[in-house]
């Protein structure tokens, strides 16, 4: 027998830019440097096609809770959005044709995960290594992974044990037929809303387990016809409605996120009132309406949540769970609750937002260390002690309360000043000084100390030690103007000499 051949070193590609993910930030990033004229760029995809959550969530009612007009590029505005609130089907639509106008397609890299990322300072170059062997050399490592991709489980006795279908809502298999099945849905959150009223028509019987209620408000979810699409494509209608949009729910934060006061108090009675509006049963009422105030969690938009637990073959149950069973649950009372399939709406590891991915930076610094129990960064973007290396909704940037492409465009443009400045002075890397991310959380604890968030209420929004890592505390209109210029007095310069001291922090206007 023949010697095998000896094994290869994969190809290694060198780009100026490489941008991890390709849903919203990532595609929205690799559109601002094609724009721009900077066409040197991969974008690494874990998966086998673009679109990020957009392309995993596939669970039935799968949709948007923002209005379609406003959870859409402000450059990439669509007159034919079929609904108000669009499902996630049209929104991947929308993502492929963004890619495809913009002629990104050579630039993806498909089923290309990156598990490793190490600065060397003596090149100042990004080295990326994906699952499968490929490799990568970039000057400015952009990540686009998002948050909300890696599934969570709570901790359950017996979870491995059930011998039904088991299915999270973020790794939904749509060739699964749940049809006549006994289902079993454990959560009431954002997938939850969306997933349970979808299964309830074709389930023998529906099970939500519930652990707490969430706020929920009206959709007004309406179909968008011809007519409209019509007037919409006269110029200035699209842009006026969008503006609209962004402005009615941006007035939305001080309603829902300011310290509890009496506006909030108003709301929370408004959305009582909805709530028997809606139900007719006394009890079904009570284990529905929230204990928390308003906004202390995510608060949920739905028209069908209320009425499907009402149907005679739904149940909610808000006792505890205590075990999984092979064929059902136990409850903490005793009660042992048949089922046929459990649906896992349980959220992700938000506090892991790179996952399992090694990122090292400066004298080998390894980021989830340096991050510990909380992940920060200044502006959500960039973190002290990794050079060339900006972060797309990172720590502090989502929200609760309005779109949050209004974010990822304002970083995108914050990312875009800090290139141009650190390419147009021929520096090699920039690197945000550590005083002034330090500055940045203090600011953001500061304002969140004033929010409903830290009312008492357990929340995906803060770490284990009660504090916000997640969400911007302020309005959108406020991270625009923050976001608005780069500050090179606020980073350090340097050139691929392998000294990381780097030159003294910039004086120049951006």
């Amino acid at each position: 027998m023949s010697p095998s051949p000896p094994k290869t070193e994969a190809a290694v590609e060198t780009v100026e830019f490489a941008i991890i993910g390709s849903g919203f930030s990532g595609l929205g990033m690799a559109i601002a440097l094609r724009r721009a004229g900077l066409d040197d760029l991969v974008v690494l995809e874990r998966g086998p096609a673009l679109g990020g959550t957009w392309r995993d969530n596939v669970y039935p009612g799968c949709a948007c809770d923002v209005p379609s007009h406003i959870y859409s590029f402000s450059f990439e505005q669509n007159p034919d959005w079929s609904r108000t609130f669009a499902g996630q089907p049209e929104i991947r639509r929308y993502l492929e044709g963004c890619a495809d106008r913009h002629d990104l397609r050579p630039h993806f890299r498909f089923d290309c995960e990156v598990v490793h990322a190490r600065f060397d300072a003596a090149e100042a170059r990004w080295h990326l290594r994906a699952a499968d062997g490929r490799r990568f050399v970039a000057r400015f490592a952009i990540f686009g992974v998002g948050g909300l991709k890696d599934p969570r489980y709570p901790d359950i006795p017996g979870r491995d044990a059930f011998e039904g279908i088991s299915l999270h809502s973020a790794r939904w298999d749509p060739d699964v037929d749940l049809r006549g099945e006994r289902i079993g849905v454990i959560g009431t959150g954002a997938s939850a809303i969306q997933l349970a009223p979808a299964l309830a028509p074709e389930a023998a019987r529906l099970t939500v387990f519930q652990r707490s209620p969430p706020w929920i408000v009206p959709r007004h979810d309406r179909a968008h016809g011809p007519m409209m699409r019509g007037l919409l494509r006269i110029p200035g209608l699209l842009r006026l409605k969008r503006t609209l949009q962004y402005l009615f729910w941006e007035l939305r934060h001080p309603l829902i996120f300011a310290n509890p006061g009496r506006i909030s108090r108003l709301y929370e009675a408004r959305l009582r009132r909805h709530i028997r509006k809606s139900m007719s049963d006394p009890e079904l009422i009570r284990k529905v309406t929230p204990d928390d105030r308003v906004g202390c969690k995510r608060v949920l938009v739905s028209d069908d949540w209320y009425p499907m637990l009402e149907r005679p073959d739904v149940d909610l149950v808000d006792t505890r769970i205590a075990e999984i069973l092979p064929h059902g649950v136990r409850l903490v009372d005793g009660t042992v609750v048949e089922l046929d399939a459990i649906a896992w709406c349980t959220g992700f590891t938000v506090d892991q937002p790179l996952g399992d991915m090694t990122v090292e930076g400066l004298d080998g610094r390894d980021l989830a260390d340096a991050w510990g129990d909380r992940p920060r960064a200044h502006l959500g973007i960039t973190v002290a002690g990794f050079p060339n290396l900006f972060l797309l909704l990172g720590p502090n940037t989502a929200l609760g309360h309005n779109s949050v492409l209004v974010m990822i465009e304002a970083q995108i443009g914050y990312v875009m000043r800090a290139i141009r400045h650190t390419r147009g002075r021929r520096h090699d890397w920039v690197d945000v000084t550590r005083e002034a991310m330090d500055d940045f959380v203090a600011r953001v604890d500061a304002e969140s100390a004033d929010t409903v968030w830290i009312s008492g209420c357990d929340s995906w929004y803060l770490s284990d030690d009660r504090v916000n890592f997640t969400l911007w505390p302020g309005t959108t209109l406020a991270y625009r103007a923050a976001t608005r210029t780069f500050d090179p007095a606020l980073h350090r310069f340097g050139r691929a000499t392998g000294d990381a001291a780097g030159e003294a922090p910039g004086r120049q206007t951006a």
